[in-house]
Order: structure tokens, then C-alpha cells, then sequence
């Protein structure tokens, strides 16, 4: 487990640096205003994605292993083609994108769908390495492509950011494409009677899921838009940013935790596997917060452009949330491993019903600091939920959660092997 865990956390690194050097670039030569502009164009294509997912997603994850490739393919595709006509029409009905760019944001969500369908083929293969090389390119040819655009005359504007992300979901695209046609597995796997019923069933628990975590990350952005405009919408945005990059690791590890676990028949080795990620997730997200918190703000302005301002005080509001949803990583990933979805989804559900109301009362009244505090305050909610679940599920003990010598023995013998 170690070594794909290993390449994963460096391919996130390198992915998470990547998209903090586009917003330093985008923060220092379009302003706080141009970042919330960006924030809202990802925001919407992610939530192209997540009605894409519930047959093209992770529940493809668990099926590659256990059902024919072309009867994966043949349904997943036909779907990501349905979710961008539908997101289409709502684009056009609903303001949830800059004026313009809709038809973009349709386009570059149906190129990230077809390729997110080959990236979960491959992790369903356990060709973990092929995964990580081709997300690392994705944000090399974003970075490359956005900040060359920016600096040619008159080329600082969101559609250079529009121009870089075509470039990057192309190359994405195209090498994820190649990957999924070398090294098939040589035996062939028998058909699964009602497949296309699976894979939704599958995909509406994960899905589910997804779509209430991503309002819980995320539906305060809305509100900061509507109450405080763009610029505040900017700021908060590089504070979420840096916040979630705390993530990095336990997103990594809870990849490879996925994978493993789908692939392991033991449920004691499935609990091993997931109380070890949990402890270093935990551990990791705590120990990146705290580097962060220790930065004055004036380094952020520095780094973000003069017009981003108060970073700190909402990274402070956000690491009590950060490091509870680093132990959710580890619990998600291992419901979503044996086929307990449900729990990811009611989790989620829980920490929505706290962001909405929460998010209501507090945004207009402190601003992108009652952003902050909801968001902590939902996922915390979210995983003491997960956490309860697990333990009942799988019989693991409170106590198991804690740290001990016999964790760091586990995790010499998996580095030394």
C-alpha cells in the first residue's frame, strides 16, 4: 500500500501547488474579483460533475473488478453526453456562472467527464501510478498554458483561465484515453445481470453523497456572492484553498484506500487498512494547518495579490472542520470500498442541514468569517456521524482511534518492505 500511497500524495502535491500558483497568478494580474469569477466557473463544472458520477464515477471503481469493460463504457459515456445537454439548459436558465460562460463550462465539464471515466477504469485496475502521472500533467499544462496567456498584452482576463483549462482537459483527455486501451487485463470477466441498475444504484448513494459534501464545501460561496459580491467571494476562496490543502495527503491515502479496500476480501484487514489512514490523515492535515496558521497574513498578500487580505482569521475559523473532514477521508473512502454508501450520503446530509441553516444566519451577519464558521461547524457534524457508523460497522473500538507504537511499527515495516 505504501509506495501507490507514496506516488499518490506527491501527485497531489504537485496538483495542489499547481492550482495555488494559477490563483497567485490570477490573484497579483485579475484581482480579487477575477478569483471569485474562477471560483464560480470550477464550482459550476464540478457540479456538472457530480450528476455525470452517478453512472461515470467512482462506483465504476468498485465494478471494473467485477464486470466487463465495454458494458461499463457503453452506459457511462451515453450518460456524461445526457449531463451536459442538461447542464446546458440550465446554464442558460439559472446565473451560476460569469455572463459568457456557459457554453464553455458545458464543454470543459463533458471533456472532464469522459476522462474522469477512464481515470476511475484505472483505479479499479489498481494502476494507480497511471492515475497519478496523468492528473499531475493536468495541472503542469494548466499552470504553463494560464500564466503564458496572462502575460501576453491584453490577456489578463477569467478567459485565459477558460483557454488554459481547454488545454489541460484536452491533454488529460487524450493521455487518459491511451492509458485505458494498455496493459487490459487478460482474463475476461463474465457478464453481471442487471449491470446498468448497479451502476446507477451505486453511483445515486455516492453521488448523493458527493452532492451534499460539495454544498457543504461549497454553498457558502453563494452566499458570500450575493451578500458580499465577487472580491470578498475571492478571498474566501484562496482561504478555502489553502485550508483544504491540508487534504493533501489524506485525499491521497484515502485514493489508495479505496482502491485496496475493493479489492480486499478481509474485513479485518479492510478496518486495519482504514484506522492506519485515519491516524496519519488526522495527523497531517493538524501538522499542514498549523504551518499555515503560524504564516502572517501579510505573506498571503504577498503571495495572492495586495487585494487579499484577512486569510489568516478564516484559516483559523476553518481548522477545526479541516482536520475532522481529514478523518472523514478516511471513513468515506471505506464505506465507499465495501459498498456502504449510504453512510457517506447521510453524513453528508447532516452536515448540509448545518450549512444551510447555519450559513443563513451567520453570512450576513460576520461575513466570510461566519462562511468560515459554518463550513468547520458542518463538518465536524458530518464526521462524528461517519466516525460512529464505522466503529458499529466494522467493530473497531474508540480506542483503536488512538495513536499508538504499534501505528508507527506498521508504518516502518510498510516503508522498509
Amino acid at each position: 500500500m505504501i509506495r501507490p500511497a507514496i506516488g499518490s500524495v506527491i501527485a497531489r502535491a504537485w496538483t495542489t501547488l499547481a492550482n495555488l500558483l494559477v490563483i497567485m497568478v490570477a490573484g497579483h494580474l485579475l484581482g480579487a474579483a477575477g478569483l471569485g469569477a474562477i471560483s464560480l466557473i470550477v464550482l459550476a463544472i464540478t457540479l456538472v460533475q457530480l450528476l455525470n458520477n452517478v453512472v461515470g464515477g467512482g462506483a465504476l471503481v468498485h465494478l471494473v473488478p467485477r464486470a466487463p469493460l465495454p458494458a461499463l463504457l457503453r452506459p457511462a459515456y451515453g450518460w456524461a453526453v445526457l449531463t451536459a445537454l442538461v447542464a446546458f439548459v440550465v446554464l442558460k436558465l439559472l446565473p451560476l456562472v460569469p455572463e459568457g460562460m456557459s457554453g464553455h463550462v458545458v464543454v470543459l465539464a463533458l471533456m472532464q467527464s469522459f476522462y474522469t471515466i477512464h481515470l476511475n477504469v484505472l483505479l479499479g485496475r489498481q494502476r494507480i501510478g497511471a492515475y497519478n502521472r496523468i492528473t499531475a500533467l493536468h495541472g503542469l499544462v494548466l499552470l504553463v498554458v494560464f500564466t503564458a496567456l496572462v502575460r501576453t498584452p491584453g490577456g489578463a482576463s477569467v478567459e485565459a483561465y477558460v483557454q488554459a483549462s481547454y488545454a489541460a482537459f484536452a491533454t488529460t483527455l487524450g493521455l487518459s484515453a491511451w492509458a485505458l486501451v494498455q496493459r487490459a487485463p487478460g482474463r475476461a470477466l463474465p457478464g453481471v445481470d442487471g449491470l446498468l441498475r448497479r451502476m446507477v444504484l451505486q453511483g445515486l448513494h455516492v453521488q448523493g453523497a458527493n452532492t451534499m459534501q460539495l454544498l457543504n464545501y461549497r454553498f457558502a460561496y453563494y452566499l458570500i456572492e450575493h451578500f458580499l459580491g465577487l472580491a470578498a467571494l475571492g478571498v474566501y476562496s484562496v482561504a478555502t484553498q489553502l485550508a483544504e490543502g491540508a487534504w493533501l495527503v489524506p485525499r491521497s491515502l484515502g485514493m489508495v484506500l479505496y482502491s485496496a479496500v475493493s479489492n480486499e476480501p478481509s474485513a479485518e484487514r479492510q478496518r486495519a487498512l482504514t484506522l492506519t489512514v485515519f491516524k496519519a490523515s488526522v495527523a497531517a492535515a493538524a501538522g499542514a494547518l498549523l504551518v499555515a496558521l503560524l504564516l502572517p497574513d501579510a505573506v498571503y498578500a504577498l503571495l495572492f495579490g495586495p487585494e487579499v487580505t484577512g486569510v489568516r482569521p478564516l484559516l483559523a475559523c476553518l481548522a477545526p472542520g479541516i482536520v475532522g473532514m481529514a478523518a472523514s477521508q478516511a471513513y468515506s473512502h471505506y464505506f465507499s470500498g465495501v459498498g456502504r454508501n449510504v453512510h457517506n450520503a447521510v453524513g453528508s446530509g447532516l452536515g448540509l442541514m448545518v450549512t444551510i441553516a447555519a450559513g443563513l444566519v451567520l453570512v450576513p451577519a460576520w461575513g466570510t468569517l461566519g462562511a468560515a464558521m459554518t463550513a468547520s461547524l458542518a463538518y465536524l457534524v458530518n464526521a462524528a456521524y461517519q466516525g460512529w457508523r464505522f466503529t458499529t460497522l466494522s467493530g473497531a473500538r474508540l480506542r483503536d482511534h488512538r495513536p499508538g507504537r504499534a501505528d508507527l511499527d506498521r508504518l516502518l515495516r510498510l516503508v522498509g518492505r
